[in-house]
């Protein structure tokens, strides 16, 4: 690969000019852990990017649906390099169950940032957090796929009803000695690769709707060593190529229940939840690599007589990278933090997990806007040759396309804005936290911030419910990019008048509707942050 990447072969952590600053704002003692970091960015900018790039376009997983002996196996051959790596790779999972703390977790995710290979590891998360927090008599499963030796995922997807899931028609039958599940899947990650997977699934006589669905765990192979699920096929996608994704069928399926069974959706939201930060860090981190291969390059190729970092508008479009990738990282770390704060919280929650939520929503579907955003100019930075698979920063191209869909789209994330800001009590804390610090920054462009954000709640309060909806999209939106220039405010005292200046531009950018300020142009600490990487000899 190192033909085709510029920023492959670099310690990824140390080229990141944003994440210790974060890091020390919200994780303390985070300083203990920075040797692992290291060795993590070590390994993503190295092995894992590597890895990433020779399945996605020379060893996509296969499904093998017989054995030597006919039998059905419905198993996925992996590349046996991507087979290691999952499995070292395990371990991002352990710190929050080993009384660890979610930042960890998450600042590898953001430093790997690959959706498929980090994909593996959420689906896996989502179901060691169900069996950890609401099945704990499957700890057994649980040390199994901590370690590597299982792969989990969550399969809720069914084709009636994709985000609708009280639409799920699978329906769950208790036997008399256990529940057996009857029905079909119709996109579920890690088919043919996991092991044990929560699903989602409707018992008889439960009630109709969202509130019917119950959660279940449910083994590759039932108590008597027989295959337990059957996948029908795997799906031909645009990227994400390391995570096989398929249709699965269940018929008779032998499951078991977590938790109660009327709180089933409580529990799916959760794992969502959790998934959704996933994907908010590694919309970031595929961010973050299409600015280092063009930061790279940039610095590398002349065009007019003059390299190209010389160049005004090629600056300007640095700054563009630099600023949302900033102004994203800060809405997502800031969201961990509420998680790690709530994570353990049961139904009915307190105030902290809602607001979790919020935060959630919000990080999610920005991250996602400003990922796709940048991948597609960092490839345009590079020409045409941009466009050819040759080089690294297409791959970043084409997988940063899920993001906006995985686990919700924008329309969902809004939607479920809406219910937590209306109906869970949610605005109250987020008013409590940004009005004063933007009120204490004080700078035209924190009025700027403040303003649009009351004027956006004020907006809705006052709306009807389907106007409310059809404003909503816009209204995250403007919440998301309010909250961003406060926290990017909030991390100067950690990270230098660099972020206070991040915070102007992004302020003027997205809430004012403006250019980025010209000054801009001889700041090469505010587009290339201080630990830019150099020309390579």
């Amino acid at each position: 690969m190192e033909h085709q990447s510029y920023a492959y072969g670099h310690n990824h952590f140390r080229l990141d000019p944003d994440l210790p600053a974060l890091l020390g704002r919200y994780w303390r003692g985070w300083e203990a852990r920075r040797g692992e970091l290291e060795a993590f960015g070590e390994l993503a900018g190295g092995e894992a990017y590597r890895v990433a790039d020779h399945v996605d376009k020379e060893a996509r997983p296969v499904l093998v649906m017989h054995d030597l002996a006919g039998n059905r196996i419905d198993r996925v051959r992996l590349s046996p390099a991507q087979e290691s790596l999952l499995r070292r790779l395990a371990a991002v999972n352990r710190p929050p169950y080993e009384g660890g703390s979610w930042h960890h977790h998450f600042a590898q995710g953001y430093l790997l940032a690959d959706p498929g290979l980090y994909c593996v590891q959420t689906i896996t998360n989502c179901v060691i957090y169900s069996i950890h927090k609401y099945a704990p008599r499957f700890s057994a499963w649980k040390e199994q796929l901590l370690s590597g030796e299982a792969f989990g995922a969550t399969w809720m997807t069914e084709v009636q009803g994709g985000s609708d899931l009280g639409a799920n028609q699978t329906r769950a039958l208790w036997d008399g000695e256990a529940w057996r599940l009857e029905g079909e899947k119709y996109f579920s990650s890690g088919a043919g690769l996991t092991d044990y997977a929560i699903v989602s699934a409707r018992p008889e006589g439960a009630p109709p709707g969202p509130k019917g669905i119950a959660l279940f765990l449910v083994p590759r192979l039932d108590a008597q060593g027989r295959l337990n699920y059957r996948v029908r096929r795997l799906k031909e996608k645009l990227a994400t190529r390391a995570v096989p994704s398929g249709e699965v069928e269940f018929a008779g399926t032998e499951a078991h229940l977590i938790g109660r069974a009327e709180e089933g959706i409580y529990y799916l939201l959760e794992t969502l939840t959790l998934s959704r930060l996933a994907n908010a860090c590694g919309a970031m981190g595929l961010a973050r690599k299409a600015q280092l291969e063009a930061l790279f390059r940039v610095r590398q190729r002349k065009a007019f007589g003059r390299a190209l970092l010389e160049h005004p508008l090629v600056r300007r479009d640095l700054t563009d990278l630099a600023v949302r990738i900033a102004g994203g990282l800060a809405l997502t770390f800031r969201a961990v933090a509420a998680w790690d704060e709530a994570w353990l919280l049961r139904p009915p929650y307190d105030p902290r997990y809602h607001y979790a939520r919020l935060l959630t929503h919000l990080a999610k579907a920005r991250t996602a806007e400003h990922g796709t955003y940048c991948t597609q100019l960092a490839m345009e930075l590079f020409g045409g040759v941009g466009f050819v698979e040759d080089f690294a920063i297409a791959r970043l191209s084409r997988e940063a396309l899920i993001t906006p869909i995985w686990e919700g789209p924008a329309n969902v994330q809004a939607l479920d804005t809406l219910e937590v800001l209306t109906r869970k009590g949610a605005q109250e804390p987020f008013l409590a936290e940004f009005v004063p610090r933007l009120e204490a920054v004080g700078t035209e462009e924190a009025r700027l911030a403040l303003g649009a954000l009351r004027r956006t709640l004020d907006r809705l309060r006052g709306l009807e419910p389907a106007e409310a909806q059809w404003h909503a999209k816009e209204a995250l939106r403007t919440l998301s990019d309010a909250a961003s220039v406060a926290l990017l405010y909030d991390l100067e005292a950690a990270g230098g008048e660099r972020y206070a200046k991040l915070a102007a531009l992004y302020a003027r950018r997205f809430l004012g509707g403006e250019e980025y300020p010209a000054w801009a142009l001889k700041e090469p600490q505010v587009w290339a942050g201080e630990t830019a990487p150099e020309t390579p000899a």
